[in-house]
């Protein structure tokens, strides 16, 4: 519905002199002197309601690095369409030219180069910065902004204070709506307790008391902005007990419910509803399916997956936005609404550049005072890096092979299994390897490091049922993260293959024999959702590791081969 071309202009100047090694000084000087915070915020307003959406933000108060994906794969009917786009293609399809502000904010391509030029993204103070400026252009009774979950876990600063940090400080946006997924590995007791106190809506129409089946928060909120009511409908990560140990939300039921989310969109229209949002932490594949089964939805804002699109995805008649990750964007979805419908819009996602968006100094002050408490030890350096590290990718990421070597190392293990979690920064080469970096991509509250014997078929089994997990065709069968990282196996891979047959050439690296499924491996791995697993914490064994090797610089993944794309 709007083009991009005022952030391409921003950008075009430093792209047209970008190379495709990297920029150099003039490049660098071009990038830093065309952002600006007036041009990022640029935006042409539309009817008299803007909806404002952040997600997974994963407690990262501060700005960071963060490398979008190199490999996100679809499949079944959504292969080939957004999120499954990445790098060229994605650039291609939304017409982002090679080098630009926007391309290394949305690709990987480049991303140490370009990193260099453009400085860190995100920040709270500077998403407050944004959030003030549309509503001060717009008016603070025309804006709803809406949380999509995963804000409250991620760092050192939120585990130890089982998220206040980041209630605090998301209070001080005037957050009018959030939903929850990692937020439940606090416990049934500390969200009930936290939710109990918090100055906006904690909305999921999706989870029951097991004994009772009674909705355990409420489904929805009316709102009315700008002369229009707004229903907005909460939709929690409905695997929670799957992904996550069900011991933390066992008195807890979860689920998709597409028909309990259309009776309430009906309830909604019944109770004079003109807008229809859905806040969802379903993941994006999921939403749009759901997009297609539940009538009368006008937009979900949808979370989990960290997907960034830069254009609103339609769906019949169903906007579907996605805001990305960490802190990375803010999406801005201005609305017209005609005869008690939505008849237009216009959507912005608006990257935060930490250089060239000014920090909110309310918010910057309450940033520094909740981190004091940790900021020594968050500082400590445990190593440094020689090559990029990084997370999201379907299949590796060299901050997970890191910490796989760790394991297989400190554990004495012959093969380390990573969870695919998507959340966590990136370090660039030369970087550091803080402590903050460190937890940063492992700060949880089921953090131990097991080590225990594994057949070869055991090993097998467990490759599968992940695989499945990513790579079902039914994205109702989909939970969202990426492949296990191993450390110590190759394997190969079949996409298009059903569940117990995608897994193949299974290989111990350390003497190139295949994996035999009577024998039983040493096997190390963390984030076990059985209840009592032994073991020190992840972050504990990759820290002694680092004190050894003092360096580190990790090669090219090549160990795992992937076919049927």
């Amino acid at each position: 519905m709007i083009s991009r071309r005022q952030f391409l202009e921003a950008a075009l100047a430093a792209a047209v002199i970008t190379k495709t090694a990297g920029l150099g000084p003039l490049g660098r000087a071009a990038a830093q002197q065309r952002l600006t915070q007036r041009e990022l915020l640029a935006f042409d307003p539309l009817g008299t309601v803007t909806l404002l959406h952040v997600t997974d933000i994963h407690a990262q108060l501060i700005p960071l690095h963060f490398r979008e994906p190199e490999v996100n794969l679809g499949v079944g009917e959504v292969k080939g369409l957004p999120p499954h786009l990445t790098g060229v293609a994605l650039r291609e399809r939304f017409g982002i030219s090679s080098g630009s502000a926007e391309a290394h904010a949305l690709t990987s391509d480049d991303f140490s180069a370009l990193a260099k030029a453009y400085g860190r993204m995100g920040g709270i103070d500077r998403i407050a910065t944004v959030v003030e400026a549309v509503r001060a252009e717009r008016g603070t009774d025309r804006v709803l902004l809406l949380d999509g979950g995963d804000t409250w876990q991620g760092s050192w600063t939120s585990l130890q204070t089982k998220g206040q940090d980041m209630i605090d400080i998301m209070s001080l946006l005037r957050v009018d709506a959030m939903v929850g997924h990692w937020e439940f590995t606090y416990g049934i007791e500390r969200v009930k307790q936290a939710v109990q106190r918090l100055p906006f809506a904690f909305l999921a129409q999706n989870v029951r008391d097991a004994e009772w089946q009674e909705a355990v928060f409420p489904a929805r909120q009316m709102f009315e902005r700008g002369g229009v009511k707004i229903a907005v409908i909460g939709q929690a990560f409905p695997y929670t007990p799957v992904a996550n140990p069900r011991w933390m939300v066992e008195q807890w039921e979860f689920g998709i419910r597409d028909e309990e989310m259309q009776k309430q969109v009906d309830a909604a229209r019944a109770e004079g509803a003109e807008l229809v949002v859905v806040l969802s932490h379903n993941g994006f594949d999921v939403d749009r399916k759901m997009a297609g089964r539940v009538r009368g939805v006008d937009v979900i804002l949808t979370g989990h997956t960290h997907d960034a699109i830069p254009d609103a995805v339609k769906v019949g008649n169903t906007l579907l936005i996605a805001s990305g990750s960490h802190g990375k964007f803010v999406s801005r979805l201005d609305i017209a609404i005609a005869g008690g419908k939505l008849s237009d819009y216009r959507y912005r996602l608006i990257p935060i550049f930490s250089d060239a968006i000014a920090p909110q100094p309310t918010v910057s002050a309450a940033v520094a005072a909740a981190r004091a408490p940790w900021a020594a030890d968050l500082a400590r350096e445990l190593g440094h890096t020689q090559s990029l590290l990084y997370r999201r990718g379907n299949f590796n990421g060299t901050f997970d092979d890191l910490i796989c070597d760790a394991m297989l190392a400190e554990r004495d293990a012959e093969i380390a299994l990573s969870p695919g979690f998507r959340w966590g920064g990136s370090l660039l080469p030369g970087q550091p390897i803080t402590f903050e970096a460190l937890t940063n991509a492992t700060a949880m509250t089921y953090p131990t490091c097991y080590r225990t014997t594994m057949s070869g078929t055991q090993l097998k089994e467990i490759m599968e049922d992940v695989a499945d997990n990513l790579f079902h065709p039914d994205p109702y069968y989909q939970q969202g993260g990426d492949m296990v990282r191993v450390g110590g196996m190759g394997y190969t891979i079949d996409v298009s293959k059903p569940i117990g047959q995608r897994i193949s050439d299974m290989v111990l690296l350390k003497t190139g024999a295949p994996i035999d499924p009577a024998r039983r491996y040493a096997v190390s791995g963390w984030a076990s959702v059985a209840p009592e697993p032994q073991g020190p914490p992840i972050w504990q064994v990759v820290e002694q590791h680092l004190a050894r090797v003092k360096t580190v610089n990790i090669a090219p993944n090549t160990a795992v081969k992937v076919k049927g794309t």
